[in-house]
């Protein structure tokens, strides 16, 4: 286990041991096909292996709901050139076992935390929901309680007593059945699908960074990445008024998966034999003019040095993205041009409107889906996941 008292609260609710001792949890063996009524789930270990495990239908308690998960993404892509860019990830832990020292793999660990599904069950007291409702699964449970700061102050993101479900030691949402508290489910309009339910908890991960990065209508902005989370954070730009929008990436293909989502945007291929400066400047001239913000999806050292460099006097880097636990900044310039920085961990308050503004049309997900297998095939899912030659910009498994 990580360092995580299992002791009360949440913790205890969703200890992972009541699932690992259960006489009914096994390991499936490799081609082993599961009944179609099993609660299967994809598990991770020490071993970085991934596998299927058959465990047991759980029952809602008092303030639980249990969901039918239709819809998982799974999160991280692996960049071929660094195949440590998968941190904060189902693919990170998978490969690497850890993140920090404080999410660590240390025993059979459940995978999946961008999901949605169907209600088939309900607990006593439970009023807000019944059998057959839509919803999207908040993966961070926090403890909600008055003494926690974070929780009274509507930061629950920094709970330090949060259950996050697929951060070790506790088991994901790409299984089955998964049982969630009552009030962390959000009701999904008949109009949005499981998968563009699911796809919300990536679009909330970009919404904190638009709403704490201060981006305002009109606002000339720099995206670092072109992945998942720098593609929902162009679409989540985009609808909030940037102009113009420049986005980076290492490989053309995602730059030209970019333009068929934002066609205006200017796309940038990053030089790996040019230094952040050099960078900079190709940004500033296809933008004409510096930027006034960077969303940084990428967290690696020399794409934010390169976002620094692209900044107007009083620009913002905002980085989303996550890198090495040890970084340089080039100090001297952030602080003779007053440039702002300032980082993101996971989000808060942000899944209603993710909903709202995929229900009102303001913000298309279905396009960055471009790989849907079905539970029983997660395994495989994972491998296209972290094969970047497959192309996959975001792999969801439905059921």
């Amino acid at each position: 286990m990580s360092n995580i008292s299992l002791e009360g609260g949440n913790a205890a609710i969703y200890d992972p041991r009541k699932v690992l001792q259960h006489p009914q949890f096994r390991v499936l063996a490799e081609g082993e096909k599961p009944s179609k009524d099993a609660n299967i789930a994809a598990f991770y270990n020490p071993a970085h292996e991934i596998h299927l495990v058959e465990k047991p239908r759980p029952v809602p308690g008092p303030g639980q709901v249990l969901v039918h998960v239709r819809a998982t993404g799974i999160c991280g892509l692996r960049c071929a050139q660094n195949p440590d860019l998968t941190a904060r990830s189902d693919v990170h832990f998978w490969q690497h076992g850890r993140i920090g020292d404080s999410m660590v793999v240390s025993d059979e660990c459940g995978s999946g935390h961008e999901s949605a599904g169907e209600v088939v069950e309900v607990g006593e007291g439970v009023t807000e929901w019944k059998i057959g409702d839509r919803v999207a699964i908040e993966a961070g449970v926090p403890c909600s309680q008055p003494a926690c700061d974070a929780c009274r102050t509507g930061r629950y993101n920094a709970c330090p007593n949060v259950v996050f479900f697929s951060t070790p030691p506790f088991h994901g949402t790409l299984t089955r059945w998964h049982l969630h508290p009552a009030q962390w489910l959000h009701r999904l309009p008949n109009n949005v699908s499981f998968e563009e339910g699911a796809l919300c908890e990536p679009l909330a991960v970009a919404l904190a960074g638009i709403e704490r990065s201060g981006l305002r209508l009109g606002d000339p902005v720099l995206i670092c990445g072109a992945g998942p989370i720098g593609l929902v954070s162009l679409l989540s730009a985009r609808a909030a008024g940037a102009e113009p929008i420049v986005i980076t990436d290492l490989f053309q293909s995602r730059l030209d998966f970019a333009k068929t989502l934002v066609p205006g945007v200017r796309t940038i291929l990053i030089q790996r034999n040019s230094s952040p400066k050099e960078q900079a400047e190709r940004i500033k001239a296809a933008a004409g003019m510096s930027l006034a913000v960077a969303l940084e999806c990428t967290g690696v050292e020399s794409s934010i040095h390169t976002a620094v460099y692209s900044m107007k006097f009083g620009g913002k880097v905002f980085i989303i993205g996550v890198g090495k636990n040890e970084q340089v900044f080039p100090f001297m310039h952030l602080s003779a041009n007053e440039i702002d920085v300032s980082l993101q961990y996971r989000y808060a308050n942000q899944y209603p409107k993710a909903i709202r503004l995929v229900n009102g049309g303001l913000i298309n997900l279905k396009p960055l889906v471009t790989h849907k297998l079905a539970l029983e095939d997660a395994v495989k899912a994972f491998h296209v996941a972290a094969d970047p030659s497959q192309g996959a910009i975001k792999v969801q498994i439905v059921d």
